[in-house]
């Protein structure tokens, strides 16, 4: 059973024999088919069946040369809305199967953001045409979570709001300017940063870390594309799995100046959410790779 099925509402789904049976019904009524020629004789194909506003499973295999399909491996997805980058995106191929990497430069989060790749087949048929690298790509994120947090916001006026922001503006320009080589950008940046933490150090002596730290986003345990992120919230609703009839929260999030849509089983989630409080938890970040124009026929 793959770990974050709960997240859209199957965390009642334990047995093999029930696991089988979803993925055979998925496959005879999927809502979305996809096809593409992996290069040889085969065909890869992907299911997708939604259980819920935006999210449901999606399943992936192969046609043999005989029209014989053979059922490779399944995993849950959220569509996530809007968009969450606009820099480049470079994919890699994971090694044990046919499913994807996607690894995203955005400054906003100072680390390179790798995601797990829901539209593979519009990448595969862009490779199989010779089409790659394509430019001018922007980038749909989303994350799926199976544990999370309700934390109360931090209180900010209006003076403080635009202090801050004009901040990550100057910080976002002189990363920007650090990557190009700009030696007085990164002692800048160099500088900042411990000013920064000898703040913070003297600070945390009296005062909650939660209270300091308005968001983070950083890379969780061994698994390249989990994160523990604290984010604002800045819509939600609340869903049920048309299967399970199974509750699920619905939230789109601001962290880092990053914004993305994540979804969590409503059994998961210590406390209430409500616009402008912050979601603290670890994520299975997904992406969505919206391709131009000249590729709407991939």
């Amino acid at each position: 059973m793959h770990k974050y099925m709960r997240a859209i509402g199957f965390s009642k789904l334990i047995d093999r024999r029930e696991q089988q049976k979803l993925v055979t019904d998925i496959i005879l009524s999927a809502s979305h088919r996809s096809y593409t020629s992996n290069g040889g004789e085969t065909i890869l194909a992907e299911f997708c069946e939604d259980f819920a506003e935006n999210m449901g499973i999606a399943v992936c295999g192969e046609f043999d040369e005989d029209d014989k399909f053979t059922f490779d491996y399944f995993y849950p997805y959220l569509k996530g809305r809007g968009v969450s980058s606009y820099e480049d995106v470079s994919v890699e191929r994971h090694a044990e199967k046919e499913s994807y990497a996607g690894i995203c430069d955005d400054i906003k989060v100072g680390v390179s953001l790798i995601f797990y790749l829901q539209n593979i087949i519009p990448y595969v048929k862009a490779q199989q045409m010779n089409l790659l690298p394509i430019r001018g790509t922007t980038l749909t994120l989303s994350g799926l979570s199976i544990k999370g947090n309700i934390i109360l916001p931090i209180v900010k006026d209006e003076t403080e709001m635009r202090r801050v922001k004009k901040a990550s503006i100057n910080r976002n320009q002189l990363i920007a300017a650090a990557r190009q080589g700009d030696e007085e950008a990164i002692e800048s940046l160099t500088l900042e940063d411990m000013d920064t933490y000898t703040s913070i150090s003297r600070k945390i002596l009296k005062e909650d870390v939660f209270s300091l730290v308005d968001t983070y986003f950083m890379p969780y345990g061994v698994e390249c594309d989990q994160y523990s992120i604290l984010g604002e919230i800045m819509e939600y609703t609340k869903t049920v799995n048309k299967l399970t009839k199974e509750e699920i929260y619905l939230m789109k999030l601001n962290c880092n100046d990053l914004q993305f849509d994540i979804c969590i089983n409503a059994e998961d989630l210590y406390g209430e959410p409500q616009i402008g409080r912050r979601f603290k938890g670890v994520i299975w970040m997904q992406g969505y790779i919206n391709y131009p124009d000249i590729s709407t026929d991939l």
